[in-house]
């Protein structure tokens, strides 16, 4: 690889690291080239991006933004990685599970994950990542907790209501 072909790299991760504030580190070593690309095609459709890259070229990207925001990362960066980009800070660990299901295996391997901020170090992670509410989620909930007292006291004025028109209609 040219020096130039190094620095697109970096800049292409550097727009990614920029769009993105949930990203996962895998390890897809010992998968096959055929489990790779249904990994791929896996990450395709549920709107994940999948970059595969060298760990110094990721570093580099990572160091370029702000090295000490990304710390916790570095570590995580051997052997072969893949970075998987998403909006929705569940969806790569759900694509991980699943993938890992579906072949009766323990890979791809979690690395690492950085979440809004976060970083959740190391393959035993991957459970409590599945669980992780997404934004949308937790305004449902909120607003299913606002509406429930509004409706108790709307029911409650209707039940009033109704039980005023019976005593009038009994007069």
């Amino acid at each position: 690889m040219t020096k130039e072909q190094k620095n697109e790299v970096i800049e292409l991760l550097k727009g990614k690291f920029n769009q993105y504030n949930n990203f996962y580190i895998t390890d897809t070593e010992s998968l096959t080239v055929e489990q790779v690309g249904k990994l791929r095609r896996a990450c395709f459709s549920k709107n994940v991006e999948m970059k595969v890259a060298k760990n110094t070229l990721i570093k580099k990207a990572l160091e370029s933004l702000d090295a000490e925001r990304y710390t916790g990362v570095y570590d995580a960066l051997n052997n072969v990685t893949a970075l998987l980009f998403s909006e929705n800070p569940k969806e790569p660990a759900m694509i991980i599970s699943s993938f890992r299901r579906e072949n009766n295996g323990e890979r791809p391997v979690l690395k690492a994950a950085f979440i809004n901020g976060d970083v959740y170090a190391g393959d035993n992670q991957l459970k409590a990542l599945t669980q992780i509410k997404t934004k949308n989620e937790l305004i449902g909930e909120v607003i299913g907790l606002l509406q429930s007292p509004a409706k108790r006291v709307i029911a409650a004025l209707l039940h009033n209501a109704e039980k005023k028109g019976e005593v009038a209609a009994a007069e």
